[in-house]
């Protein structure tokens, strides 16, 4: 059991608000998930500077990097490290660290404890832009650990988050591997979005990746997945892990709860549905 939060702004006006909003929202699901946290946000300027490639470690800190890369700009957020440098020279310069997110526009924060702390230590609230998902853990089939927590991002600017298990997920991976594709962590989501990564690597559009992906996985999920200019969700053929959709022409937001939602400005005239099996929903920017 785990908990979903997503925020896709329509309107201007409520981005100066992204990380206020997404911070209530995570608060409504921490029970679903009090092991480890984490966010991606689209469209800060000072996480994610327009024209500005930004990298999101684990395993370094802000000293270790602008001592490794002189000139570069670097933000500890816990146990995430933000660097504003190509991916390139930030692996080279720093081996040992893992990358959880590249790319321009966006920001991957995540990490281990109770994700109302993690939020604050994140600096979540002051937040701006105009997307964010949110993922809070309870961990089923792998370790508590900053590498798996989600969000999983492992394309240009993509991100996924998901709630429940891949029955059939060491197959995929292994089936990946000998692709060539890399691991991060022992986590099964990690598989699902590697596997949506590849599909868009070979030319699929969001929709198709998905519903790929659940021609291929077996098991029970729900899933959120985000991009530099989408923001897309879908569950299994059974609907078996909850997942509700409000939206209005200000927002759309999709979360694993009605509370969650219950904190956004006029929820009281949204459309609120529950996604129906298999079927794949995207909203793009």
């Amino acid at each position: 059991m785990c908990g979903i939060v997503g925020l896709h702004l329509r309107e201007p006006s409520l981005e100066p608000r992204l990380g206020e909003l997404l911070t209530a929202m995570l608060g409504q699901v921490v029970e679903r998930g009090p092991d480890s946290a984490g966010v991606a946000v689209y469209g800060d300027p000072r996480l994610s500077p327009p024209g500005r490639t930004v990298v999101s470690l684990l395993g370094t800190s802000k000293a270790e990097v602008e001592a490794a890369l002189p000139g570069v700009q670097a933000y500890d957020a816990d146990a995430t490290t933000v660097v504003h440098a190509d991916v390139s020279s930030v692996t080279a310069a720093l081996p040992g660290a893992t990358v959880i997110g590249s790319g321009e526009g966006f920001a991957v924060l995540k990490g281990t404890g109770n994700p109302v702390e993690l939020a604050d230590a994140f600096g979540l609230a002051d937040v701006t832009g105009w997307q964010g998902v949110g993922h809070t853990r309870m961990a089923t089939e792998s370790a508590v650990t900053p590498e798996g927590a989600h969000p999983f991002s492992v394309g240009p600017g993509q991100c996924l988050v998901h709630n429940g298990s891949f029955a059939n997920h060491a197959t995929i991976r292994r089936e990946l591997r000998a692709q060539g594709v890399e691991f991060d962590s022992e986590n099964d989501s990690e598989v699902g979005a590697r596997f949506v990564a590849r599909q868009l690597e070979q030319g699929a559009d969001l929709e198709k990746a998905l519903r790929l992906l659940c021609e291929r996985f077996d098991g029970f999920y729900t899933l959120l997945v985000s991009t530099g200019d989408s923001f897309a969700v879908v569950r299994d053929a059974i609907a078996c892990k909850p997942a509700l959709v409000a939206e209005t022409d200000a927002w759309v937001a999709m979360a694993s709860e009605y509370r969650a939602l219950d904190v956004l400005p006029g929820i009281e005239n949204a459309r609120i549905f529950e996604p129906e099996p298999e079927e794949v929903y995207v909203w793009r920017r």
